[in-house]
């Protein structure tokens, strides 16, 4: 398959968003505009997969970033996984895996999905 230019990859935004208005969940698959619409955001996502990947977060900032939203300390978190706060901070920055039984603990507490903390989502 042939690589998408840059000049092609804002064509097909500029594209997407002109067909938005002519597209919505009650427009039938076999319309004109849906079919556009579905060849240039394959262009999109083809060109933001090589030029704009996303990697997947680590444990670690899943934790991070769980912990700030939820407005919980390491201390906290802790505290109640039964572990000690440098624990914590070592699985924050990578320097130790949780045990089963802390990762079910990460996953109640901070409602995160055991694919999430496998690395698989």
């Amino acid at each position: 398959m042939a690589e998408i230019t840059k000049a092609q990859y804002e064509y097909a935004l500029e594209r997407i968003e002109e067909l938005l208005p002519y597209v919505g969940n009650d427009v039938p698959m076999e319309d004109r505009h849906m079919i556009e619409m579905d060849i240039v955001s394959d262009i999109v996502n083809r060109y933001e997969k090589i030029h704009y990947s996303i990697e997947k977060p680590t444990l670690g900032e899943l934790i991070a970033d769980r912990l700030d939203n939820i407005g919980m300390t390491a201390k906290e978190l802790a505290e109640r996984l039964g572990v000690s706060a440098p624990r914590i901070s070592a699985y924050i920055h990578g320097k130790s895996e949780p045990s089963l039984k802390v990762a079910r603990g990460l996953c109640d507490i901070l409602h995160l999905t055991p694919a999430q903390i496998l690395g698989y989502n």
